[in-house]
C-alpha cells in the first residue's frame, strides 16, 4: 500500500470524531479480549471442578469429610458452596426459630439450594452482558465511523469540477477501515458469548444434579449433627434409603 493511503495518513488526516471512534472500538477490543481470556481461564477451572467435586463429596465417608474434599476439590467454590449450604440449612432447621423458618426441612433446604443455585448463576454469567453488548454495537460503531469519513471525503470534493479517482480512492479506503475495526471487535465477542453461554448451561444442569442429590440426601438420608463441624456419618443414611428404594 502507498504511504500516503497508510493507517498513519488515515490517523492524521482524521478528526476528533474519528480518533475518538478509533479510541472507543480499542478500548472495546482491549476489554473483551481481557474479559474473553480471563473467563476461559475460569470455566477451564469450573469444567475440572464438575468433573471432580461430585464425586469427591459421594466418596467421603462422613460429611465433616465430605464438605473438606470437595472444598480441596473445587477452587471455584461453586459445587463447594452448594454443599457448606445444604449442610448449614440442615444443621440449622427448627421450625420454631422464626417465620422464615417455620416450613418444613424439605422445604427449608428447597430455599437454601435455590438461593445458592441464584448466586452461582450470577457469577457465571459475569462478564457476559458486556460481550453480548459489544458484539451487537461494535459493528455499528464502525459504520459511523465509515459513514463519518465519507461524509469529510465528499466535502473535499465538493469545490473540484471533475471527479478524481484518486481523491476518492484514498479517503473512501481510509473511512472502510472503520468498518474492518469493528468487526474485528464484534466477532469474537460474539463467539466467545456463544460458547461461553453453552458452557455455562451445561454446568447449571450438573450443579442442578447436584443441587437434587444434595436434596434427597439431606431430606431422607441425613441425620442432623450435633456439634457445627458436620460430623455425622451418612451411613445412617443408607436403612432410610433402602425403606425409601423399596
Amino acid at each position: 500500500m502507498h504511504t500516503q493511503l497508510g493507517l498513519v495518513h488515515f490517523w492524521q488526516q482524521g478528526d476528533v470524531v474519528t480518533h475518538a471512534t478509533a479510541i472507543l472500538l480499542l478500548l472495546l477490543s482491549v476489554g473483551s479480549w481481557a474479559l474473553i481470556v480471563g473467563r476461559f481461564a475460569r470455566q477451564l477451572r469450573i469444567n475440572l471442578a464438575c468433573d471432580r467435586a461430585p464425586e469427591a463429596f459421594w466418596q467421603a465417608r462422613k460429611l465433616g469429610d465430605a464438605l473438606a474434599a470437595i472444598e480441596a476439590a473445587d477452587r471455584t467454590g461453586i459445587f463447594s458452596a452448594m454443599a457448606r449450604a445444604a449442610a448449614h440449612a440442615h444443621h440449622g432447621y427448627d421450625s420454631t426459630a422464626c417465620l422464615g423458618a417455620g416450613v418444613s426441612l424439605s422445604e427449608g433446604l428447597t430455599r437454601s439450594l435455590r438461593k445458592q443455585m441464584l448466586a452461582a448463576q450470577a457469577s457465571l454469567e459475569t462478564g457476559l452482558t458486556f460481550l453480548a453488548s459489544v458484539g451487537s454495537t461494535a459493528p455499528f460503531i464502525g459504520l459511523f465511523g465509515t459513514v463519518w469519513g465519507i461524509y469529510h471525503a465528499l466535502i473535499a470534493l465538493s469545490g473540484s469540477t471533475s471527479v478524481v479517482l484518486d481523491k476518492v480512492a484514498g479517503p473512501v479506503g481510509e473511512a472502510l477501515i472503520m468498518t474492518a475495526a469493528g468487526l474485528f471487535v464484534a466477532i469474537p465477542a460474539v463467539l466467545a458469548y456463544n460458547a461461553l453461554t453453552r458452557a455455562n448451561r451445561l454446568v447449571m444442569a450438573q450443579l442442578d444434579g447436584f443441587a437434587h442429590d444434595l436434596h434427597a440426601y439431606f431430606t431422607t438420608g441425613a441425620r442432623r449433627p450435633a456439634s457445627a463441624d458436620f460430623s455425622a456419618d451418612p451411613a445412617a443414611a443408607a436403612p432410610a434409603l433402602a425403606r425409601q428404594a423399596a
